[in-house]
């Protein structure tokens, strides 16, 4: 579907079909189109104009199909896919309209952030031909990259990210993320940050049940309550994971991923 008959959709489809918004898809293509005014000489016409050439990375991102199929439907060459996604990418990644907050918003206590939440996803990956335990999984049971998210449970705006290979433990890559939080934020995570207290005394976790044991109702009850709270992060997870190349096995270079 190309850009003339993608605006004929209503905005819940138009979403659908790109998994963004139609004003962020106007923001990308501003960004993209001031770049290219820049080039002093801008060589021979592009085959798609600029809101195709968009819509081609969207697709990318949105399906994960490869660059094969996606210059069949678009009748260009897979080359050209290749181009156009990687240029595109850069000129957002360049433009900075779509970075984070970053970890210092965290140290600022006059923010609208009160509780943090955090937790880990994992991306699978093809099998590496090298150093292969270091990106296996005990949880997955397969090959991953794992991307912690750092969310501001009342903006729901995620704050930071930070990427590991998939045996580092969740606790150990949120020590190397090297994240530090305000004394007044409460930070609340999942089992797998269990003794973050240690670090940041107004946190919360899950109580794990103890081996051979049980846990009592109010445990229980504590838990549902913390879980209750956790829920956003997890909708949030969902949403990244709309777009397949986060969901499905990633098969790009790493470094492209984060690191």
């Amino acid at each position: 579907m190309k850009y003339w008959q993608a605006i004929k959709l209503s905005s819940k489809e138009f979403k659908r079909l790109t998994g963004v918004k139609r004003q962020t898809f106007r923001l990308m293509v501003r960004l993209v189109k001031a770049e290219a005014k820049k080039k002093k000489k801008p060589g021979r016409r592009a085959k798609l104009i600029i809101e195709d050439q968009i819509l081609v990375t969207l697709q990318y991102w949105r399906e994960y199909r490869s660059y094969f199929h996606i210059s069949k439907d678009w009748k260009i060459a897979e080359s050209t896919v290749c181009r156009i996604v990687k240029k595109v990418e850069n000129i957002l990644i360049q433009s900075r309209k779509f970075s984070l907050p970053g970890k210092k918003k965290l140290l600022d206590s006059s923010g609208d952030e009160k509780l943090i939440l955090m937790d880990v996803m994992e991306t699978p990956i093809e099998r590496p031909k090298k150093h292969q335990k270091r990106f296996y999984s005990g949880k997955q049971k397969e090959h991953t990259l794992k991307t912690q998210v750092v969310l501001g449970e009342q903006t729901g705006i995620i704050i930071c990210l930070a990427h590991e290979k998939g045996k580092t433990h969740d606790f150990k890559l949120f020590k190397k993320s090297k994240v530090k939080f305000h004394k007044l934020l409460q930070i609340i995570g999942d089992k797998g940050y269990q003794g973050i207290s240690k670090l940041h005394e107004n946190s919360e976790t899950p109580i794990k049940k103890p081996r051979g044991g049980k846990l009592t109702k109010q445990q229980k009850k504590y838990n549902r309550q913390l879980n209750r709270l956790r829920i956003t992060i997890e909708h949030i997870n969902r949403r990244l994971k709309i777009f397949k190349i986060l969901s499905y096995r990633y098969r790009n270079r790493h470094r492209r991923f984060g690191f």
